[in-house]
């Protein structure tokens, strides 16, 4: 066997031969080593993990002594000897050298382990790494394709950014080479080098926009990657190639009607590697600009409608045309045929296409709601899937689709949900649900009935939103407290021991309304329970406070209550107060301290009772629009204002020392800003401290009418005082109910916040339809390694503008994942933008919360 056979071409001469003799003379002489195959038999032979690294340690102590004997015979299978142990995680560094003298081999063999070696054992922290640059070098200038390559690949995989740069123009010589074989290799290695490099992106654009006229499968589509990270890279280079959008819809074209090579197929697709790729290169010259959108139209309506979809590969192509089709500025029509493509993928017994099915119209929803609503049925039946993946999208898609039209038929099949839920979507959808029956609720009877059922559903997974969310409406529905005591009571007679929030909200409602539940007038539409008596309600308030399942905060709620049905009731004080009096010496000192001064009441301060327990007055709070806006209308403040205060204990007067000190100012001649947050949603603790919103508006404009956009004030009773709820600060967002978004145009992009792996993104899109509207899509990218939970974004904006939040696309960020979130702000007075931002999330190091302030907007949006 001759050198030509691997590749070589080197003149015979006597040194040569002579050498080639020397060479079997030792291998003669010399033993030879195990051989590789006999080395992996031996490894698995072993039983236990001492018995494998006895060998793998034996065959190590060989392999050093034949390293320091200079044993150049058999170097080459010693390496793939250790290259195998480094596979299975023993060191293996101590290779590092005889790698090089392998890749500084003549033969082919020699350098095909030598390279594969140099990739695996050296990285960019090693010394050994700077000397292998000159042996890259000298190969990229070989005469044979195969060593060319072998050079390529090895530079691609561990090219630092010093290297990188020197050999770079090697690169891109390469990149024009006339063979395709090399040319492949150096456009891989070129991508290679410009993840690590990006400044060097510029050196290879004119070889790469070649690279689409290519002929050769594997120079097209390594072709179509280069210039895909190029443009995801440089908004610069992105515009440069906005120019070969009718090349690729040309070659798409070829691909789907006659097939670019049929070695490529894969069962009956044409090349749908390389389809997928242009679609997504499509893709991203496509997104905010019109002319690029509209030339692609057409071919990517062929694609939705020839693709075969039995497959799988089909299911992929058409995959990457739906986020396509969404992500481009298209037309209506092809969006409806994007989202059918996604409702059938719905129908898909493959459970991976259902998910990824539910996870893109999560993302579609905001687009083109009225398209996803076709498919609601098929949605809710997704929630009865047995994957807990699926059921989790499911939910959270279903949630986006409430709106006024479907708000009875969506709770139904939702609280059925609920009901069959395993626990850990029980607090996140029993939040939702009363968020969207806030929104949406027909009238105050069946809003009440749905929070009811939400309490016995959810049992004790109930956050305490939902609790403070319940008292309050009950407080200011005068009409259906009748019938709110009447259900209460009914559920209290039963065991609750499982249905905490439940107990908290029927004692709250039966101490306030005790009298109307015995002795009141009750309506038609009310059940009147007979033959009540006040022994029974003490008894069992009496088994409720003894009761060791109960918490402490459920016998707070108890004793408050009860200790107000002292006012309600005509008879039973002297039981009510032994009972209050046995709490003045119990071991749990809140309690005790609660008995002690409640037992005052009926002794020093018996005469103050009947006022200090008064029924407490209506807690009004101002409802949100039906279309989420919540701010200032022509300069008067909206009636229709958020309904996140509508809580027990967030009211204190106008006047109020308490609210001054959290504005940070003195002056009544302040103003509060208008406000818009994202919903508390599964991820995020009910029990916040209550001047976290008044933190995130301070600092902003100042300058309107004084507490213009402030909820209703009136003074806080007792039951506040001792009400676990006090500090709770719930803000409910708007589900997006339009069916389309105007048209935009003066796309800016803006980073407004990059700390800790987390980036966020504000693109801004002023509205061709409406001069004052402003569009920003907020992306929020996970740079880091690990998943982002419980993910939420606020923002604050001065009351001389509306700001409209919808629904985020999700509450988790996976690593290289995103969350996305529209905003609209209207400005009406051309006033200068600013925005205060709240974000909170839970990482790899638990809670973590952050601010930060938006001044830099373009003042191209004041105008």
């Amino acid at each position: 066997m001759n050198a030509s056979e691997h590749g070589f071409n080197p003149a015979f001469n006597m040194a040569s031969i002579k050498q080639a003799f020397n060479e079997a003379v030792e291998r003669v002489r010399m033993p030879a080593p195990t051989r590789l195959r006999d080395l992996i038999r031996q490894i698995r032979a072993a039983r236990t993990a001492a018995e494998e690294r006895t060998v793998v340690n034996k065959e190590c102590a060989y392999i050093r002594s034949t390293f320091r004997e200079e044993d150049s015979v058999w170097r080459c299978r010693n390496i793939a000897k250790l290259l195998y142990i480094h596979m299975l995680g023993y060191p293996a560094h101590f290779g590092q050298l005889e790698c090089l003298k392998l890749i500084a081999s003549p033969r082919f063999t020699d350098k095909r382990i030598g390279y594969l070696g140099a990739m695996l054992l050296l990285d960019e922290r090693q010394d050994v790494h700077l000397l292998i640059t000159n042996c890259l070098k000298n190969d990229l200038n070989s005469l044979t394709q195969f060593v060319i390559g072998l050079a390529l690949c090895t530079l691609g995989a561990i090219a630092s950014p010093e290297m990188a740069r020197d050999l770079a123009s090697e690169v891109e010589r390469l990149m024009k080479s006339p063979n395709a074989y090399i040319r492949k290799k150096a456009a891989l290695c070129a991508f290679r080098i410009i993840r690590r490099v990006p400044e060097l992106m510029e050196m290879f654009l004119p070889a790469t926009r070649s690279l689409l006229t290519e002929k050769n499968h594997g120079v097209l589509i390594t072709g179509v990657t280069l210039i895909t990270e190029m443009c995801e890279n440089s908004v610069d280079t992105l515009t440069h190639f906005k120019q070969i959008v009718p090349n690729l819809v040309r070659i798409l074209k070829n691909l789907i009607h006659a097939g670019y090579s049929p070695e490529h197929d894969v069962s009956g697709v044409s090349d749908p590697f390389l389809q997928v790729k242009i679609l997504r290169l499509l893709r991203i010259l496509g997104r905010n600009d019109v002319n690029a959108s509209e030339a692609m139209y057409d071919i990517l309506a062929q694609v939705a409608t020839n693709t075969e979809t039995t497959k799988n590969v089909g299911n992929t192509i058409l995959y990457e045309t739906v986020l396509s089709i969404m992500d481009i500025k298209s037309e209506s029509g092809l969006r409806v045929l994007a989202v059918n493509i996604l409702g059938r993928f719905l129908l898909n017994n493959d459970k991976n296409i259902r998910y990824v099915a539910l996870n893109t119209l999560l993302k579609t929803v905001y687009v083109d709601t009225s398209a996803v609503q076709r498919h609601r049925s098929t949605i809710l039946e997704c929630l009865k899937d047995p994957d807990v993946s699926i059921r989790r999208r499911a939910m959270e898609l279903s949630f986006a689709l409430v709106n006024s039209n479907n708000i009875r038929n969506m709770m139904k099949e939702l609280l059925l949900f609920l009901e069959r839920a395993d626990p850990e979507f029980k607090a996140q959808c029993s939040s939702n649900i009363v968020m969207s029956a806030e929104r949406f609720s027909p009238n105050k009877r069946w809003h009440l009935e749905t929070l009811f059922k939400v309490l016995v559903a959810a049992g004790n997974y109930v956050r305490d939103d939902v609790v403070a969310c319940t008292i309050q409406l009950i407080s200011e529905t005068q009409a259906q407290q009748c019938y709110a005591v009447s259900a209460l009571w009914r559920a209290l007679e039963r065991d609750t021991s499982d249905k905490q929030p439940l107990t908290q909200v029927a004692t709250w409602c039966i101490g306030e309304y005790g009298d109307v539940l015995l002795y009141g007038p009750h309506p038609d539409d009310a059940d009147a329970l007979i033959n009540l008596t006040e022994d029974e309600v003490i008894d069992v308030y009496q088994r409720l406070l003894w009761s060791q399942q109960n918490t402490v905060i459920t016998k707070q709620y108890t004793l408050l209550s009860l200790t107000k049905l002292s006012t309600r009731f005509q008879k039973g004080n002297e039981k009510i107060r032994h009972i209050i009096d046995t709490f003045g010496s119990n071991l749990h000192i809140e309690l005790q301290q609660r008995g002690i001064e409640f037992s005052q009441l009926f002794k020093k301060y018996d005469h103050l009772r009947p006022a200090l327990l008064e029924r407490m007055p209506p807690m009004e709070t101002a409802r949100p629009q039906a279309n989420g806006i919540i701010g200032m209308v022509n300069g008067e403040p909206d009636i229709e204002e958020d309904k996140s205060n509508n809580l027990e204990a967030d009211v204190v007067t106008p006047d109020s020392n308490a609210l001054l000190d959290l504005l940070g100012t003195t002056d009544l001649n302040s103003s509060l800003p208008s406000v818009s947050a994202a919903s508390l949603s599964a991820s995020t603790p009910s029990a916040t401290n209550s001047n976290d919103l008044l933190d995130l508006l301070g600092g902003l404009d100042l300058s309107s009418p004084a507490l213009a956009s402030a909820p209703s004030l009136t003074q806080q009773s007792p039951s506040q005082l001792f009400s676990p709820t006090n500090t709770s600060n719930f803000l409910v967002d708007g589900l997006l109910n339009s069916a389309t978004s105007p048209t935009q145009n003066e796309v800016q992009s803006m980073v407004v916040f990059d700390k800790a792996g987390l980036k966020i993104t504000f693109k801004l899109e002023r509205s061709t339809d409406n001069a004052d509207l402003l569009m920003i899509n907020m992306s929020a990218q996970n740079l880091g390694s690990t998943p982002l939970t419980e993910f939420l974004f606020q923002a604050a904006v001065p009351k001389t503008f509306q700001l409209q939040m919808l629904s985020p696309s999700g509450t988790v960020i996976p690593p290289a994942g995103q969350v996305t979130q529209v905003l609209k702000v209207t400005n009406i007075h051309k006033a200068s933008l600013r925005m205060r931002l709240r974000i909170s999330y839970t990482g790899l190091a638990g809670p973590v919360l952050e601010q930060a302030e938006v001044n830099n907007f373009p003042s191209l949006l004041a105008q």
